[in-house]
């Protein structure tokens, strides 16, 4: 696991009526992935984009894209997100009957996996799949929609979540995702965290300075 952090800033607050110019904005601006929400209305209460999106944002960038699948059942779209240029595919095991399937599904596409816990799924939920993925979210706001609060409560268990790992001597990011900013960013690191989600503040803050945002966040 990489010790540097890296920002994935979260498309979900770009302007949709722009948004390829808004992904190569964030390369120039020094993103280290683009963090791309997926949500279906159903496992979450909100409706996103969807593969053919992903598809006309790739030849834009050679970032890495970091792509949460917030649907259910998941195993259904796992190719079409692959076909259509995820490098990372994240899931929740909630939206599986059967989590080692789904790994395997996003394995079988050579994509990277990642698995998603919502601020009150338990790490005893993915701890047996930790050696098969390349990647834990830790969401620190309930899916569904951008613009949250961040839920401090989350911290303690990414801590823990990093002793595991530090413990079995893996190879596994832990990124944490929902309302994350220039001060609470800190504690996430602190407690853990190596790539960090950010949607509002690297949009918002600083009359919209990319560049400026991703850096702070990135220092603090």
């Amino acid at each position: 696991m990489s010790s540097s952090i890296k920002i994935s800033p979260s498309i979900l607050s770009a302007d949709f009526s722009k948004l390829g110019s808004e992904v190569i904005s964030l390369e120039k601006a020094g993103a280290d992935y683009i963090h791309i929400d997926v949500m279906d209305g159903h496992f979450v209460p909100n409706l996103t984009i969807g593969p053919e999106v992903i598809r006309k944002l790739r030849p834009l960038t050679k970032k890495t894209f970091d792509v949460h699948l917030m649907i259910s059942p998941v195993d259904n779209f796992i190719k079409d997100f692959a076909d259509a240029g995820s490098d990372i595919i994240t899931f929740h095991p909630e939206a599986t009957q059967d989590v080692s399937k789904t790994i395997d599904l996003i394995k079988n596409e050579k994509k990277k996996v990642g698995i998603s816990l919502k601020p009150k799924s338990k790490i005893d939920l993915i701890e047996n799949y930790l050696s098969e993925i390349d990647l834990v979210l830790i969401m620190s706001v309930e899916p569904g929609f951008g613009g949250q609060k961040f839920m401090p409560e989350v911290l303690s268990k990414t801590k823990i979540l990093k002793k595991i790992i530090k413990e079995k001597n893996l190879n596994v990011d832990i990124e944490i995702d929902g309302g994350i900013n220039f001060e609470n960013c800190t504690l996430a690191k602190e407690a853990g965290a190596n790539i960090l989600v950010s949607g509002s503040t690297i949009f918002k803050e600083n009359q919209g300075n990319l560049k400026k945002n991703i850096e702070i966040l990135r220092k603090n």
